[in-house]
């Protein structure tokens, strides 16, 4: 998985949808949603809690997307570009609990069999890694704007790997490996906008004045 593997399309780029295709359907309008499966369950069901953490992670990544443009740390977005397309994937698969009657959709919906996206994540994390000064305090959200929106995605990415965790037996373990991992990335990324955007990261200080370091 590289920028080269997925091309983002602009809208200019993608061709039109028929006007007869409405974004609502009043399905839902009792309370219940329905699966990939086509199997209808309540809205508080864990399956939609953790679609709609993951949904909220891709839309903190679009924030974090739109205040990168027209900066030095730009050339971060096409990365952030592709995990957007990555948690839509997650989402199918979420979506289609692996013990479904169809298995047609759950192969279709299978996620990263090879362990491919999580390998190229922890080779994006040190790429990133080379060029940031050693941590050895416990660093505050912090570093500027793109960098704390960063660190707000990777809250919710924490969230929703809790979220998802209730469902490990109904979605594929390197779905549950990605997301894990998504943390760490959007960690690494915070601090390499802060550093490349020239902004000073907070490290925390005990109340007393004591600053902590992770080697004392």
């Amino acid at each position: 998985m590289s920028e080269r593997d997925i091309q983002i399309k602009s809208p200019d780029e993608v061709k039109s949808y028929p006007a007869t295709i409405k974004v609502y359907t009043r399905t839902g309008d009792k309370g219940a949603s329905a699966l990939f499966t086509g199997e209808r369950r309540s809205k508080d069901d864990a399956v939609f809690e953790a679609l709609g953490t993951s949904d909220e992670l891709s839309s903190m990544i679009g924030l974090a997307i739109a205040h990168l443009e027209d900066t030095s740390a730009k050339p971060l977005i096409p990365r952030l570009e592709i995990i957007q397309c990555l948690l839509q994937d997650v989402g199918s698969n979420i979506a289609t609990p692996v013990g479904s009657k169809s298995q047609a959709k759950v192969k279709r919906t299978r996620f990263d069999a090879d362990g491919h996206h999580c390998t190229t994540l922890e080779t994006w994390i040190d790429e990133l890694s080379e060029d940031l000064p050693v941590h050895r305090s416990f660093i505050l959200p912090s570093g500027g704007l793109a960098a704390s929106t960063l660190h707000v995605a990777r809250t919710i990415c924490r969230r929703t790997e809790r979220s998802l965790v209730p469902l490990m037996e109904d979605i594929d373990k390197e779905a549950f490996m990605f997301v894990n991992r998504l943390s760490d990335f959007l960690f690494v990324a915070a601090r390499w906008v802060a550093m490349k955007q020239g902004v000073t990261e907070k490290i925390y200080v005990h109340h007393k004045g004591r600053v902590t370091e992770f080697d004392k």
